[in-house]
């Protein structure tokens, strides 16, 4: 089935298209965030982009689920970042400005499972003090906010 980006993709080639997004901290007792290895290679919150007729929430539960097999049981929203930072030229020449809403998920389940899953190469836990290098600067943004802004008024 074709998605919504790919339709207009099609008719708008590689002009700037507004998108809205989804990203999703899963941050265990262990003061670890769940991350996904991309198959770019590098690392990233697991998330992406709202199909029509989706909530943000939906959107975030469904990527989760694509990306990693967990279940996310609760969820709470916790900032929207827009700006000049989320604009961003792809290596295919698309470009795009994305509107990103980042949750929380406070309740996890099922079993991780990737194989098969062309978006992830791999899903490892990493201490704020471990994060890996390749981690791209987007999710450093969003992993940054949690820890200045929710973990400090804790």
């Amino acid at each position: 089935m074709e998605n919504y980006v790919e339709t207009i993709r099609r008719k708008i080639g590689h002009d700037l298209l507004v998108l809205v997004g989804a990203n999703v901290i899963i941050y265990n007792t262990h003061h670890k965030y769940l991350l996904q290895q991309r198959a770019n290679g590098n690392w990233g919150l697991m998330g992406g982009l709202m199909e029509v007729g989706e909530s943000l929430e939906e959107t975030a539960i469904r990527e989760v689920y694509e990306e990693s097999g967990l279940t996310i049981e609760s969820l709470m929203q916790l900032q929207t970042f827009s700006g000049t930072a989320f604009r961003f030229k792809l290596k295919n020449e698309d470009e795009i400005y994305v509107v990103t809403t980042l949750f929380l998920a406070n309740q996890v389940s099922g079993e991780m499972a990737y194989d098969g899953n062309d978006e992830t190469l791999n899903l490892k836990y990493f201490s704020y003090q471990d994060l890996p290098e390749t981690l791209e600067d987007e999710y450093r943004k969003y992993i940054q906010y949690f820890e200045d802004s929710v973990l400090q008024d804790n």
